[in-house]
């Protein structure tokens, strides 16, 4: 069996244009060509294909992806990886779920809250090994210090702040305003100040990379995507403007 290219493109969730250019980097070869030009997609195609949207999820970048599928040749294997990745995630995500159900509960019934509940699938250590190869082990240890320094309350405290400014970002993109207007460079103050609450003041770079990353990134995008799309992009042109006229390195 076989599939045009508009139709994996509409099941997929994608573009044609798309698949077209997988298939120039030579990530996503159609089966075979019409006569008419049209490009067909057969089952092997398929598998590639959800690999391919399994590992941009996981925000590797298209050159890194060619050279997990050049270098993972058993299907079977790789595909084993990826599900127990997807299960991990789904647990995570039911976790946090979970405790916010139960955080509306008890605060709707006037009931105490428990701090194991309220943070249940909120694993900060999550990104461990990430953040050691991007900043260094002192970074991440710096960080995970502070972390658990915070008690209950501070924590909820620094996770609220966030959420209140993930949701302006979204608020202020919607209104159409600049990434250089005076109320998105007040956003942007708002979140560097959050960012100083646990590093210290950032530099720069540090900004500007972080920026960056909230567009590369899914994992981290989807935080202000939320609100919107095309919020994570409106926060790094924001932050990038703010950085370079506010911070130093």
């Amino acid at each position: 069996m076989e599939w045009s290219i508009q139709e994996i493109a509409r099941r997929a969730g994608t573009t044609s244009r798309t698949l077209r250019h997988y298939g120039d980097l030579g990530l996503l070869a159609p089966s075979r060509v019409g006569s008419n030009g049209y490009r067909y997609y057969d089952q092997d195609a398929l598998v590639r294909l959800q690999r391919i949207l399994l590992l941009r999820e996981l925000g590797l970048s298209l050159p890194a992806i060619k050279g997990v599928l050049e270098g993972q040749r058993d299907t079977a294997v790789a595909l084993r990886a990826h599900l127990r990745l997807l299960e991990q995630e789904q647990a995570r995500i039911g976790r946090q779920i979970s405790s916010v159900r139960t955080t509306l509960h008890r605060t709707q019934e006037g009931m105490e809250l428990m701090a194991e509940e309220v943070f249940d699938g909120f694993d900060h250590t999550a990104h461990e090994r990430e953040v050691t190869e991007r900043w260094g082990r002192e970074a991440y240890e710096e960080g995970d210090r502070w972390w658990r320094s915070l008690g209950e309350a501070g924590k909820k405290a620094f996770l609220d702040e966030h959420e209140a400014i993930a949701r302006d970002w979204g608020r202020a993109r919607e209104a159409g305003l600049g990434a250089d207007s005076e109320q998105a460079q007040d956003i942007a103050r708002r979140h560097c100040a959050w960012l100083s609450s646990s590093s210290g003041a950032p530099s720069r770079s540090y900004v500007v990379g972080l920026g960056e990353m909230y567009v590369a990134d899914p994992r981290f995008g989807k935080n202000y995507d939320r609100y919107g799309d095309g919020t994570a992009a409106f926060v790094r042109d924001a932050l990038t403007i703010y950085a370079e006229q506010r911070l130093t390195d």
